[in-house]
């Protein structure tokens, strides 16, 4: 990655409220002024229904597999039916809506899809069993979804020429996925843990599409395993500051001083009341101190983020929350201490 990539001071998870993709991406454009304050992205929206969600919509990026809605959720297919159209068609309005309001753009933009495990961990085989049971299926998920997430990538930026486009990948069920925790279909037992090396490989050789480019792994579970994602290559890691516990200072301390971009989960992403700025990213200060850090380097390696996606909060609130995570930001860069 280059070292005169700018990531911008603060950006959102991935997804916004509401159903109205040319609001959604005025958002998320306008809510960042310049690309040093902060990085937009593509707006997912869910609240649109199956095709429109994590899976569904990530679904619809895979090369030569498809995938249905079934009352279990979703499955592997023979052909590209209904659903799957539908996940593509509703991309591409999202597409369309972001090219829109990125005339002239220059700088990081942030394009997000769910990661090969946590679509293993829920996408069925024919079966009905998650496709983390079969170690080949799991294999050829992860090199669909490598294809796919190229030809989206070459698509951003035929659009979107003056942006510098971050990959995030989206793994909340790694932890689960690593200690064996993802439920069978009868849901009396679990599949079997996955060899932390061959999830290492797998997320390597997907974030590898970027090629030099920046990329993001997110996950908003506890114990987010960061020495297996910066050994994968992610140039950043995103989390909810507010689940960190003392027990993961060490390799947070080792991914700052190896240069890891930390995208810190401050910002409460639905309801309640937001504090003043300074104290969204206190918990941050306090964490540079324990380790010992230099506080000069705060601005330098943390990005402002809400704790998730903000699918369930209000569009005002949605929009409270990015101007928030920018003041935010700009408080750890004006008074670092």
């Amino acid at each position: 990655m280059s070292d005169t990539f700018t990531w911008g001071a603060a950006t959102g998870v991935g997804s916004m409220p509401g159903g109205d993709a040319r609001e959604a991406a005025k958002t998320v454009t306008g809510s960042f002024d310049g690309p040093r304050e902060g990085m937009p992205y593509l707006a997912e929206l869910p609240a649109r229904g199956p095709g429109a969600d994590m899976i569904g919509r990530t679904a619809g990026l895979l090369v030569d597999v498809y995938a249905r809605v079934e009352p279990s959720g979703w499955r592997v297919g023979d052909r590209p039916g209904r659903d799957t159209k539908r996940a593509r068609a509703w991309l591409g309005e999202d597409l369309d809506a972001l090219e829109e309001f990125t005339q002239g753009y220059e700088g990081p933009l942030k394009v997000q899809a769910v990661g090969p495990w946590t679509l293993a961990a829920a996408l069925e085989l024919r079966n009905g069993e998650a496709a983390l049971s079969d170690p080949g299926a799991c294999r050829d998920l992860a090199g669909s979804l490598a294809e796919g997430l190229r030809e989206h990538l070459a698509d951003v930026r035929r659009r979107v020429p003056g942006a510098q486009v971050v990959l995030q990948l989206d793994e909340p069920s790694l932890i689960a996925v690593l200690r064996g925790q993802v439920k069978t279909a009868s849901e009396y037992r679990t599949h079997r843990a996955v060899d932390r090396q061959v999830v290492e490989d797998t997320l390597r050789a997907v974030l590898a599409v970027q090629g030099e480019g920046p990329t993001v792994v997110h996950s908003c579970a506890p114990d987010v395993p960061f020495a297996l994602l910066r050994r994968a290559g992610a140039h950043a890691i995103s989390f909810d500051a507010s689940l960190l516990t003392e027990r993961d200072d060490e390799t947070i301390g080792e991914a700052v001083e190896g240069g890891t971009k930390l995208f810190a989960g401050v910002v409460p992403g639905v309801g309640g009341r937001l504090s003043d700025p300074a104290g969204s990213v206190m918990g941050v200060r306090t964490l540079w101190r324990r380790l010992g850090l230099n506080p000069g380097s705060l601005a330098e390696s943390v990005v402002v983020t809400p704790s998730c996606g903000l699918a369930g909060a209000s569009p005002a609130y949605a929009r409270a929350v990015l101007a928030h995570c920018v003041k935010a930001a700009r408080s750890l860069a004006d008074n670092p201490e």
